[in-house]
Parts: structure tokens; C-alpha cells; sequence
């Protein structure tokens, strides 16, 4: 008996349309292009964020720098290791709870900032490249919007404005 073909559905909603796969694809691209303009510091893009995180902070704990980069607090502890192994983080048990790991940038994870900074920026001007600069400005103000809708604390100042 001979299988029937498999029909198209006529209400397929194509990939190229899906704001969740072109989400996902522009993140692939991204990290492609930070990764090329970023080889020679050997530092993921998530590694980057703590790492500016950290010098924004000055000193931080991992909790707080799981929030900040909004990933979850296993993720970015094994982030946090692989600095730390590499010299660009110094990790410690903070005095008052014991459970805690205070965080705080060394000399050469500072240093490794200010010399990707160039690279970093060029990773991320390159991603919009095909834009125009008021699009690549709509785009960003688009996307912070998204993020700040779909944020706890933005739901949480909405519901007591």
C-alpha cells in the first residue's frame, strides 16, 4: 500500500515570520560575529556581561550578578568559575552569609575589559550593520521595550501605578 504524501498545510505560518525563530537566528549571528571579533580574548559573550557587570558593581554577589545578566544562578556560577580560573575575577565567601559568594574584578579582568571594549562594540555595531542609524535606534528602543514589558519589576510597577 502506497503512503500518502504528506500535504502542506495551508496556514503554515513560515519560520522567516516567526518573531521567536528571527529572535533566536539574530542571537546566533551575534554571538558569531562576537566571537570573531573577540577570538583573541577568549571570553563568551555571557562572560563579557559579567564581567561589566563587575565593573559596575565593583563588587557583587553571585545572586545579584545572575539577576543582572538575567541568566540562572547555575549558569552564571559556572561562568563565574572559568573567570575566576582564568585571574580576571576574585571570588570569596561573604562575611555575614556563608552561603554567599562575593565577587569583585582583579587587575587583569579589568585590564582584559578596556582592551575588548573596541572589539566588543564593534561585535555589536556589526550586528545591526545592515540598518540605518535611525533604525538600528528604533530597534534598540523596540527591544528595551519588549524586555521591560516582559520584566518582573516592570509588571510589578504596573500593577501598583
Amino acid at each position: 500500500m502506497a503512503k500518502k504524501p504528506v500535504q502542506k498545510s495551508s496556514n503554515s505560518w513560515p519560520l522567516g515570520q516567526r518573531p521567536g525563530f528571527l529572535i533566536r537566528r539574530l542571537h546566533q549571528i551575534h554571538v558569531a560575529i562576537f566571537q570573531k571579533k573577540c577570538a583573541a580574548f577568549d571570553v563568551t559573550p555571557l562572560q563579557y556581561s559579567l564581567l561589566s557587570a563587575l565593573a559596575r558593581r565593583g563588587t557583587a554577589d553571585q545572586t545579584t550578578l545572575a539577576a543582572d545578566v538575567v541568566l540562572d544562578r547555575t549558569t552564571t556560577t559556572g561562568a563565574l568559575k572559568r573567570l575566576q580560573s582564568r585571574k580576571f575575577i576574585e571570588r570569596s565567601i561573604h562575611h555575614r552569609d556563608r552561603r554567599a559568594q562575593m565577587c569583585r574584578l582583579t587587575k587583569s579582568g579589568a585590564a582584559l575589559l578596556r582592551q575588548m571594549e573596541a572589539a566588543a562594540r564593534a561585535a555589536h555595531r556589526e550586528t545591526v550593520a545592515d540598518l540605518s542609524k535611525p533604525e538600528q535606534k528604533r530597534l534598540i528602543a523596540m527591544m528595551q521595550r519588549i524586555v521591560a514589558a516582559s520584566s518582573d519589576d516592570a509588571k510589578a510597577a504596573t500593577a501598583t501605578d
